[in-house]
């Protein structure tokens, strides 16, 4: 389903994200498709900065890019030898979210949601780091559908209604009362920390 804002169903259904998701960071890739039925929405940011401070009782760091944006992230337990992180290390940082939509028709009326989680340690020669995943799967029931005015309603699995603008009419005429709306999102961040550079011998 093309969908303006898909990533509302996401948020609708209180899907929370990390502090670093939430952040400008310098490189980001959005990638959006569709195809009848069916859409989906795609990120990715890299960050690479400088830790400039460390709160060790809630494992977050502070992390200080090139052009001086300063940006708190909350390092998750995956995350392997925290505790060897220091002030001057450099840190790569990667966040992905993506959410894909497809439209079942005439579903079963079944409401569901449902998680999973995944994790790995730290990359081979780094000094700390490690990589985090989760994914939530949404199934919602289409309750009303306004063609004059593009609007799908959806019933979430905790009862919620959520008005979606279809912005297309093609997939709009696909959509009735009836169906059921699966909703999939994804997102998994990696970090990697190196030793800070060595400072050059005084002579």
């Amino acid at each position: 389903m093309k969908i303006r804002n898909l990533l509302s169903l996401a948020i609708a259904a209180t899907i929370s994200s990390t502090v670093f998701a939430q952040a400008k960071a310098p490189e980001a890739v959005v990638i959006a498709a569709s195809a009848p039925g069916q859409g989906v929405v795609a990120g990715k940011v890299t960050l690479t900065a400088t830790v400039v401070a460390i709160d060790a009782a809630t494992r977050t760091v502070t992390l200080k890019g090139g052009g001086g944006k300063v940006v708190d992230i909350v390092v998750p337990p995956e995350a392997k030898r925290f505790d060897q992180v220091k002030v001057g290390d450099l840190v790569t940082v990667e966040y992905v979210r993506a959410l894909t939509l497809a439209l079942k028709k005439a579903g079963d009326g079944v409401r569901e949601s449902t998680s999973e989680t995944a994790s790995a340690g730290a990359p081979a020669g780094s000094v700390a780091g490690g990589a985090t995943a989760r994914q939530v799967t949404i199934l919602a029931n289409v309750t009303a559908v306004n063609k004059k005015d593009g609007v799908v309603t959806l019933r979430g699995p905790k009862g919620n209604s959520l008005d979606l603008n279809v912005t297309d009419p093609g997939q709009l005429k696909l959509v009735k009362v009836g169906d059921q709306v699966e909703a999939v999102y994804t997102e998994a961040m990696a970090i990697t920390v190196d030793a800070a550079p060595a400072k050059p011998a005084k002579k």
